[in-house]
């Protein structure tokens, strides 16, 4: 059985990358034998960001370019493992949070990012500042400078392996690599790494088809399901990003193309699917319009998707 899910945050309208990685997953898991299914999942936890309206539209592009959902959110089947909008899944979070803590694996931090970045032994992850770990053993009664977050104490020689099915074998020792990362903000909002590894273990989702930009945050989350007692994780597949023509990421440019953009401009559903479909490697032979479900029907497997960020065409830049 393949589950697979995909889950969008309604934070503008679905764009081109996001239309990429849903088909993958939904073609993943429709082409294969047996009980599988896909499930459509709302990532609005962080609700500051949420643009009114975007869910909707969002929905309704997804359908336009042929999927469906065996269960989940915006007027799918429903299921076993509702609510599948994040926002209404707060107590479950609490839940995780406070099971972490009554481990001993959780503790206050007051820290600004500010003063973090000032901690001259910091160093980066990538694009990220490993947490120096001010916090990890100072008085839990002291006087907070700010509404402080609740880091994860990650335990020392925290080395989680897994094989991706796109990208290979990975290893990260996240002590080392990432430190005591956040779980709730000093805004009491959650943090992506612990929403999304409740609701993929909790959801039962065996295949995680996302980009690849999110590959150096899987072992957190298959670290934070094992902390609170998961059995088993999913696997992995992160496929490269969608680009713009020139190379540029298309989430920080403006005008940047999107699946309602292209229905306005007279692009069928089909020639969309199709395009994204063989640039991705989902499918072999010659460049023409598909459906969704004749790209699942006959999807490569993940070991021979594209690996390398595609541009898209010039004509829906």
């Amino acid at each position: 059985m393949v589950r697979t899910r995909f889950a969008p945050s309604p934070t503008g309208d679905l764009h081109v990358g996001g239309a990429w990685t849903a088909l993958a997953s939904w073609a993943l898991a429709r082409g294969a034998r047996g009980a599988s299914g896909t499930v459509l999942r709302v990532e609005d936890i962080d609700t500051p960001r949420v643009v009114a309206g975007a869910a909707a539209r969002i929905a309704d592009d997804l359908a336009w370019l042929g999927f469906d959902w065996s269960e989940g959110a915006w007027g799918a089947a429903g299921g076993d493992h509702a609510p599948y909008i994040q926002s209404e899944r707060t107590r479950i979070y609490d839940d995780a949070l406070a099971k972490l803590a009554a481990a001993g694996l959780t503790y206050p931090c007051d820290c600004s990012r500010a003063e973090i970045s000032r901690v001259a032994s910091a160093p980066h992850a990538g694009d990220e500042i490993v947490y120096p770990g001010t916090c990890r053993d100072a008085p839990r009664d002291r006087e907070m400078k700010r509404p402080p977050a609740i880091r994860l104490r990650v335990p020392k020689g925290s080395t989680i392996a897994f094989d991706d099915l796109v990208c290979g074998r990975v290893e990260q020792h996240v002590d080392v690599a990432v430190g005591d990362f956040v779980l709730r903000r000093g805004d009491g909002i959650y943090a992506y790494q612990l929403v999304v590894a409740v609701d993929d273990a909790a959801m039962e989702i065996s295949h995680v088809v996302r980009a690849d930009d999110l590959l150096a945050s899987t072992a957190r989350q298959i670290l934070l399901m094992r902390l609170l007692g998961f059995t088993t994780a999913p696997s992995y597949a992160h496929v490269p990003m969608v680009v713009a023509p020139d190379g540029d990421r298309l989430a920080k440019r403006a005008g940047a193309a999107s699946i309602r953009d292209l229905r306005a401009r007279g692009v069928s559903a089909e020639a969309i699917v199709g395009t994204l479909g063989h640039a991705l490697g989902l499918v072999r032979g010659d460049l023409r319009p598909m459906t969704a479900r004749e790209v699942a029907a006959s999807i490569a497997p993940p070991s021979a998707w594209r690996r390398e960020p595609w541009p898209i065409p010039a004509a829906w830049a």
